[in-house]
């Protein structure tokens, strides 16, 4: 199945003045692009071009880092763009994914401290994630392209904490937008989406 860029789910000012337009035409346009083209490209040669995307980055983990590294990205990011909207953030989550957070995170005032000190202390370029392991909420950080998926779990939220994902607004204060994601941009309708699918 060849990879293809998903247009936005929202116009390109809509994030504003969390993330701005020029971050958002560089990230998907540029960065994410990239990953698609390496990944059709690294897929093919490696005959997995026919494989759903899960299970190319899945099986392509520790034994093709180039295919891994843009198949990754790739998932990572199609999943990004719908992980944020325009008015979203905030405390008020859906019922089954609130009660979740309570039961298994201690809570949403718990879940945003640790979910921002996951990305604040992932050092170097990577992600952090609320994901769902063994029937329960976890939150995890990992290095460069990997994500849950190559850890036994499933992510339903991640934030991208490479330096192009903040460095034009936020200069070198992640944490200032990872404050920004969580209490101003996360779409929990996609979250909720992927948990109950996960659960």
């Amino acid at each position: 199945m060849a990879f293809e860029l998903p247009d936005l789910p929202y116009d390109y000012e809509a994030l504003q003045p969390f993330m701005s337009k020029e971050t958002l035409e560089y990230h998907h346009d540029k960065h994410h692009k990239a990953y698609v083209d390496n990944g059709n490209k690294l897929a093919a040669e490696a005959g997995m071009d026919g494989l759903s995307l899960e299970e190319v980055v899945k099986q392509s983990f520790g034994k093709n880092a180039g295919l891994f590294n843009n198949a990754a990205q790739h998932y990572n990011h199609v999943h990004f763009w719908k992980w944020m909207k325009k008015g979203g953030g905030g405390k008020s989550l859906p019922g089954a994914l609130a009660k979740a957070v309570d039961s298994d995170l201690g809570g949403y005032d718990k879940f945003r401290a640790d979910f921002i000190n996951a990305g604040a202390t992932q050092f170097g370029s990577g992600w952090a994630w609320l994901a769902v392991k063994n029937g329960k909420l976890e939150i995890m950080k990992t290095p460069n392209g990997e994500n849950p998926l190559v850890h036994g779990a499933t992510p339903i939220l991640g934030v991208d904490v490479w330096e192009h994902s903040y460095y034009i607004d936020y200069r070198n204060a992640r944490p200032k937008y990872l404050e920004a994601f969580v209490d101003s941009l996360i779409n929990w309708d996609y979250v909720l989406e992927m948990y109950e699918k996960a659960a």
